[in-house]
């Protein structure tokens, strides 16, 4: 789904009818190895106020996301340094965000096949087109400051995913149908989600279109 406009492209193998009620009605407890490992969406993206932390603003990544955030850092210095990506650390975050985005399409509904633990063919995947000449070291630099809009943008898409997840959740138990509305729009929203989250992780330089497709 989608064409290859944007270096990070999301492609889920459509899954309408009939869905499974019983993995279904479980889903988030099924899902729950692979969130402590990717994450999930959606909780801590909202603004959050409290004694310790006064705001903060970002996706759930799980074990290997937090990993993979780490090495970001260390890539956003080795890219302002010499504009070089090095290529061990693109490879252990393109594997994460391929076992991400498995594992929220999962969680999501949008597929019943169980995810596999690690790298495993799967009707859900991302590409991710490696930058084809030297990183641009001003838009790494201000890399957070330019994502901002992106992650106002994602709060509100990122709450009505849930919603019409939520929604679909309950018209699969009693139809074993997924609304293709709402499938589509589950799509959508994965997709600007992980290409924010790879320009985030520095895989691309490219700003992320304010797009569904």
């Amino acid at each position: 789904m989608g064409a290859m406009t944007y270096p990070v492209s999301v492609a889920v193998e459509p899954l309408l009818a009939p869905r499974n009620r019983m993995t279904t009605a479980f889903r988030l407890i099924l899902a729950i190895p692979h969130l402590i490992l990717v994450g999930g969406i959606g909780f801590s993206m909202l603004f959050r106020i409290g004694r310790n932390d006064l705001i903060s603003l970002g996706p759930e990544t799980g074990l290997l996301g937090l990993v993979a955030g780490g090495l970001a850092v260390v890539s956003w210095v080795t890219i302002l340094i010499s504009r070089e990506h090095i290529a061990g650390i693109r490879q252990y975050t393109g594997f994460y965000l391929r076992w991400r985005v498995r594992a929220l399409s999962y969680l999501m509904l949008l597929e019943d096949r169980y995810p596999p633990f690690g790298d495993a063919p799967y009707p859900a995947s991302v590409t991710v087109v490696d930058p084809g000449g030297p990183r641009d070291r001003l838009t790494v630099g201000l890399r957070i400051l330019l994502a901002i809009p992106h992650f106002i943008v994602l709060v509100f898409l990122m709450t009505g995913w849930w919603t019409t997840t939520i929604a679909a959740w309950f018209v699969i138990l009693f139809t074993e149908r997924y609304p293709q509305g709402l499938y589509n729009f589950g799509v959508g929203a994965l997709q600007w989600l992980i290409r924010v989250e790879a320009y985030m992780l520095l895989l691309v330089d490219e700003y992320p279109p304010f797009s569904m497709s």
